[in-house]
Parts: structure tokens; C-alpha cells; sequence
């Protein structure tokens, strides 16, 4: 016989948190989350499944709206402690079409019926005796419970709950449902390990399978870079041309390339975020910033790319030609402009003269005429600012909690030093796969999976 799937009932006041806990520890942007008190109006479950096997289950209820009144009937009912429980469900029973307590009923139901109990306050709010038959309530179940205490401000009030909640709670907790990072979330699932025997073994095997997931998230996010990488560094853009003087046919072929590796870039980017489940991530998409800036601008190019030094000890340039890959007004940089892209557009082939940076040049074609032939980018600086980049992204994607529901904006909280960590072995490998594919070669699955493996290294070091 299978052992019973862990389940957690999430209750408190309204508008405490309960479902960002639940988006978070569920790892689902659905819950539906509003500063609005009384959002989550009847029970909903959330269950964490992976590979098709529920690890848990975490039901979302709504806040407590009447209890004082609803212990004031179940004392009323009561002749010792063993009657608890047996009075709780009384209530419900009696009380389940009665819309007074109808929030009481839907978050008592789901205890009544064997699901553990999450009870969640904020830490930035007061403590007050309302809050105490909510708890007297919660005990008379008799059900295995925590306290989380929601850190949705500043959690000023955290020592003024501390005693309260230990007089009901056997474990209390201080969680931020936003800021949360994995390992913490991992550490909350442990806890809950705790709550009942019968449970143990369940949650620390789920702790163990979301730890394992994760990690496969992280190597198949970094062998889509990869992957990305080596088809940026191979792509061009080819259009026939009347002859070398034709520059509208020029700069069309010029910004179809532009285009091109914008497109590349933002899947890759959207792949990311559903392999962690962003299906719906809002995004500054228009202008694909990192740090408020785009691939054109030169700090992202000293924040991503490689110095002249760096550059010189891989054996990408030699020490005469530091300075000319460097010079962020040459071309082959305004691949990602973004909004920026259609304000230059009349001047976009001065950006793309220099074929020392990128290679924009007319050929000719066997059954007579010329065609325009632009890219690859042949900037070696270009994959690494890539790469920074795109692992940047990845780092805030790791680190963003299911309940964040703003604007993904990739700020200084997270500073670009990946290739401090970075061996010089595996700088040179790196560069030669660069060149593999800039040569048109075709890829070796194992370089790309040797990629991956570095890039999985650089996102998990700190």
C-alpha cells in the first residue's frame, strides 16, 4: 500500500501571504496572488508534481473571517479536551451551508479530513488577541502543525510573535515567500519532515527529487546556451544585390541580420524560463537589457566580455590587436539594440563598415549577378558578452521565486563575475568551441555537452 501523499493546508488572516507561500513551495505561477484581501475565496490544491508522481500537496484556503465566533460555539459545545476535535468537525458539519462561516468551513475541511496545517502571519504586523482563536481553533484539531511567519515587509514585529505562536505551534519558521532561494525552500520542506512520522520518509524523498530536478533544469538551461551560442557565432545573412553601390539592399540585409540574432536570443531566453515554469514571465523583451543596458552599450561589454589581458593569455589576439577588438564603436555591436535599433537605421552601415569586426562583403554568383554575404560576427569578444549575458539571465531565473509577480528586471542585485571562476584550461577550451563555431564546423555533441558542463559550474559558484 502506498503511503499517504504529504498534505498541507495553508490558513491564517486574510491577505497574510498564504498564497505566495503556496505559489512558492509549489512552484506554480498560477496561484493567483492580489494585495486584495479575501482573493482566495474557496479551497484550491496545489499539488508538486514531478515526472508524473505527486511529492506533495499544498491547499490554498481562504482566511479566517469569524474566529472568535466560531470557537465561542465550539466552547459552547465542549465538555473536556477530548472533545475537541470531535466538536470542530461538529461545526463544520453543522455550519457548512451557513455563509457566516463559510471561510471557517472551507479551511477547517481539508484538517478534518487528514491534511497537516501551515498557519501563516505577517511578520510586519502586530500581534493581537484576535489572532488567538484562530490558533485555539487550529489546536482543537489535533493536527500536526507549523507557524510561518510571512516576511512581506519589514518584520519589525518578529520578537512580539515568537512567544504567542510557541505556546501553540511545535515549530515556528520565518519564510519570505519572495525572496526565498531554493536551498531555503528545501530547508522549509525539511521542517515539515518533522511534522508527522508517517510523512517523513515522503518529504525528505521529495526534498531529494526537487534537489535533483533542479539540477537538471540548470544542465538543460546551460545546453540551450550553448546550443544558442553556436548558432549565433555560424549565423549570417545572404541577399542579392544589383551590384556594390545598391546600400538600401545593403543595410535590408544588415538589419534582417540584426533581427536575427535578437530572435535567437529572446527564445532562448523564454526556453529558460519554461524549463524553470515562467511560461508567462513578463519581460523587457523590447530592449533585452541586462543591468539597463543593451549588447550595443560599451559597460555591458566591460561587465561581459573579456579584458584586452584576458584576451591576449587565451590566445584569441595577439597583444598588437588588444586595442582594436575592444573599440565598442566598431561593427558587428548593435546586434541587440532593441529600441534603439530603428533610431539608427540610416546610419546602420557605418556601424557595419568595418570588415575587420564583422564580415559584410559582396560576392559574386555562379549563374551571373552579386549577392551581399553579412556576418558571422567576427568580433572575438562577441561570444563572451554573449554568454555573460545569457548566464546572467539564467542566475536571475534560478533565484526568482514562483510568487514574484513583477516585471523580470535584471538589476545589480546579481553581479556578472562568472569568468572569475573560470580556469584558464576551460577559457581555452571554450574559445576553441567558439572558433568551431565561427569556421562553420559541424558541432560535436560532446563539446556541446562539455559547454554545458562549464557553464553549469559557472552559474552554481558564488
Amino acid at each position: 500500500m502506498a503511503p499517504p501523499i504529504p498534505t498541507l493546508a495553508i490558513v491564517g488572516h486574510p491577505n497574510k501571504g498564504k498564497s505566495s507561500i503556496v505559489s512558492t513551495l509549489a512552484q506554480d505561477p498560477s496561484v493567483s496572488i492580489s494585495p486584495v484581501s479575501g482573493t482566495t475565496a474557496t479551497n484550491r490544491t496545489f499539488p508538486m508534481v514531478v515526472d508524473g508522481h505527486v511529492l506533495y500537496k499544498l491547499i490554498d484556503t481562504p482566511g479566517f473571517q469569524r474566529a472568535r465566533a466560531a470557537l465561542d460555539w465550539m466552547q459552547h459545545h465542549t465538555s473536556s479536551a477530548a472533545d475537541h476535535a470531535n466538536v470542530v468537525r461538529e461545526f463544520v458539519n453543522q455550519h457548512t451551508d451557513n455563509e457566516k462561516f463559510s471561510a471557517e468551513c472551507q479551511l477547517l475541511t481539508p484538517i478534518l479530513q487528514g491534511a497537516g496545517i501551515l498557519y501563516v502571519i505577517d511578520g510586519s504586523t502586530p500581534y493581537g488577541p484576535e489572532y488567538d482563536a484562530e490558533m485555539e481553533i487550529l489546536r482543537w484539531t489535533g493536527s500536526p502543525s507549523m507557524a510561518l511567519i510571512n516576511q512581506t515587509g519589514c518584520a519589525e514585529y518578529f520578537e512580539d510573535w515568537q512567544v504567542p505562536l510557541s505556546q501553540y505551534f511545535k515549530i515556528v519558521r520565518v519564510f519570505n515567500a519572495q525572496t526565498a532561494d531554493f536551498d531555503r525552500q528545501m530547508q522549509l520542506l525539511s521542517g515539515f519532515a518533522e511534522l508527522s512520522e508517517p510523512w517523513r520518509p515522503s518529504l525528505l524523498q521529495a526534498a531529494e527529487i526537487l534537489r535533483q530536478r533542479r539540477q537538471n533544469q540548470i544542465k538543460q538551461t546551460t545546453l540551450r546556451i550553448a546550443e544558442m551560442l553556436y548558432a549565433m557565432l555560424q549565423m549570417s545573412e545572404r541577399s542579392a544585390i544589383a551590384d556594390a553601390e545598391d546600400q538600401t539592399t545593403i543595410d535590408r540585409c544588415i538589419n534582417k541580420f540584426q533581427q536575427k540574432l535578437v530572435n535567437m536570443e529572446t527564445v532562448c531566453r523564454k526556453d529558460v524560463e519554461q524549463i524553470f515554469n515562467y511560461q508567462k514571465l513578463e519581460r523587457h523583451e523590447q530592449n533585452i537589457q541586462i543591468f539597463s543596458e543593451d549588447l550595443f552599450s560599451e559597460h555591458t561589454w566591460k561587465l561581459f566580455g573579456l579584458s584586452r589581458d584576458q584576451l591576449v593569455a587565451t590566445g584569441i589576439i595577439g597583444g598588437a590587436a588588444g586595442g582594436a577588438v575592444l573599440d565598442i564603436g566598431s561593427g558587428g555591436l548593435t546586434a541587440f539594440l532593441g529600441s534603439g535599433i530603428g533610431a539608427i537605421i540610416g546610419g546602420v552601415t557605418t556601424w557595419f563598415g568595418s570588415k575587420q569586426l564583422i564580415n559584410t562583403r559582396i560576392m559574386g554568383l555562379p549563374m551571373g549577378g552579386n549577392e551581399v554575404v553579412v556576418g558571422p560576427v567576427s568580433n572575438p569578444n562577441f561570444p563572451w558578452v554573449l554568454m555573460g549575458r545569457a548566464l546572467t539571465h539564467l542566475k536571475y531565473i534560478c533565484t526568482r521565486t514562483h510568487a514574484m509577480r513583477d516585471v523580470l528586471a535584471v538589476d545589480h542585485k546579481i553581479e556578472p563575475d562568472f569568468y572569475a571562476h573560470l580556469s584558464m584550461h576551460n577559457k581555452k577550451f571554450l574559445q576553441r568551441f567558439f572558433t568551431m563555431a565561427k569556421s562553420d564546423k559541424a558541432s560535436n555533441p560532446g563539446d556541446l555537452l562539455q559547454v554545458s558542463e562549464i557553464l553549469t559550474k559557472l552559474v552554481q559558484s558564488d
